[in-house]
C-alpha cells in the first residue's frame, strides 16, 4: 500500500504528519494524521489509535488536544483517521452533520448506497493498523485505541471486538446508540431496520453479552450538553459495569462540556493508562 504525505510539521523534536492512501475498505481516498515521536527513541514504538467525533476530520485532535508534548516525552506514536470516506457523492451524503461525510459511525454500512464505501469498521479495525505496521517503526503487540463522542463509541466497540488493541479510552462516548437519538439516526441510515445489526455495534450490548475484562477507562464531563439531551447514554454503561463487574474506570468531573477543552485537560492521563496496560 503506498501513502502519500501531504504536509508535516516539526513538533516536540518529533513530526506531525497527514498523509493521504487509496482505502481497499472504502474504495475511496482515507486519510489520517500520525505523530512521530523524536528520532532519539530507537526501535519499534508503542502506537495509539484516536477517533474523533461527528464532523471532526483527521486534523481536529492534532490541532486541539496538545498530545504531541506527552507523545514526545514518552515516545509514543498515535494516528488519528479521519471520520468518514469523503465525496462519494451519495444523496443526503453533504446534506447533515450526523449522517455522511463526517460521519461515518465507525461500522460497515449494509444499506445502498453506503455499503459501496462507508466501511469504517473494517477500515479502523483491520486495514489502518496493517498500513501503520508496514510504514512506521510501531510494535503491533504494543497497540492502544481511544476516542470522543462518536470516536469514544468508535472506540469501544472496536477495541471490545478485536485482541490487537490492548486496553481502550474513551471522552464523553455515546455508550448505547440503539437507544440514543444520533445512533438511531445513523443505524436506519446506514445499517436498515434489522436490530441484530445494530447490537454489533453498542456498547452497551456488546458488554450485557460478553465478559470483557479488557482495561478501559471513560472520562466525562457533568456539564456536558450532551447527557442531557439522552445522546451518550453513560448511566447504562455505568449500570452493566456494576452489574457485570468490569474492568472499567469510569470518571466524571464537575463543569467539564464536551469539548476538546475538556479532552486537552486530562489526555495526559488517558495517554499513561495506556502506557501502563502496554508495559512499557
Amino acid at each position: 500500500m503506498t501513502i502519500h504525505l501531504i504536509k508535516r510539521y516539526k513538533s516536540f523534536g518529533g513530526w506531525t504528519e497527514f498523509y493521504e492512501h487509496h482505502s481497499s475498505s472504502t474504495k475511496t481516498p482515507m486519510r489520517f494524521s500520525i505523530y512521530r515521536p523524536p528520532d532519539t527513541f530507537q526501535g519499534t514504538r508503542p502506537v495509539l489509535y484516536w477517533l474523533s467525533g461527528l464532523t471532526c476530520d483527521e486534523s481536529n485532535f492534532m490541532q486541539k488536544s496538545g498530545v504531541q508534548s506527552i507523545l514526545s516525552d514518552l515516545g509514543i506514536y498515535l494516528v488519528a483517521p479521519d471520520t468518514s470516506p469523503r465525496g462519494c457523492g451519495y444523496p443526503d451524503e453533504e446534506s447533515s452533520w450526523s449522517i455522511g461525510s463526517g460521519a461515518g459511525f465507525y461500522l460497515d454500512a449494509l444499506r445502498e448506497p453506503w455499503n459501496q464505501s462507508y466501511k469504517m469498521y473494517s477500515y479502523i479495525s483491520t486495514e489502518l493498523p496493517l498500513i501503520i505496521n508496514d510504514h512506521f517503526s510501531v510494535d503491533p503487540e504494543k497497540q492502544s485505541i481511544m476516542g470522543h463522542s462518536m470516536g469514544g463509541h468508535g472506540a469501544l466497540i472496536i477495541g471490545l471486538r478485536n485482541q490487537n488493541f490492548k486496553s481502550i479510552s474513551a471522552f464523553s462516548p455515546i455508550c448505547n446508540p440503539i437507544n440514543s437519538p444520533w445512533g438511531q439516526e445513523a443505524f436506519k441510515t446506514y445499517l436498515g431496520n434489522e436490530r441484530e445489526q445494530w447490537d454489533f455495534y453498542d456498547t452497551c450490548q456488546i458488554l450485557k453479552k460478553e465478559q470483557c475484562q479488557k482495561p478501559m477507562l471513560v472520562d466525562y464531563g457533568l456539564n456536558d450538553e450532551f447527557i442531557e439531551q439522552g445522546q451518550l447514554k453513560i448511566d447504562q454503561l455505568i449500570e452493566i459495569c456494576k452489574k457485570e463487574q468490569l474492568n472499567m474506570t469510569i470518571r466524571s468531573f464537575a463543569d467539564y462540556d464536551h469539548s476538546y477543552y475538556f479532552i486537552a485537560s486530562f489526555i495526559r492521563d488517558h495517554i499513561l493508562f495506556h502506557k501502563k496496560h502496554l508495559n512499557f
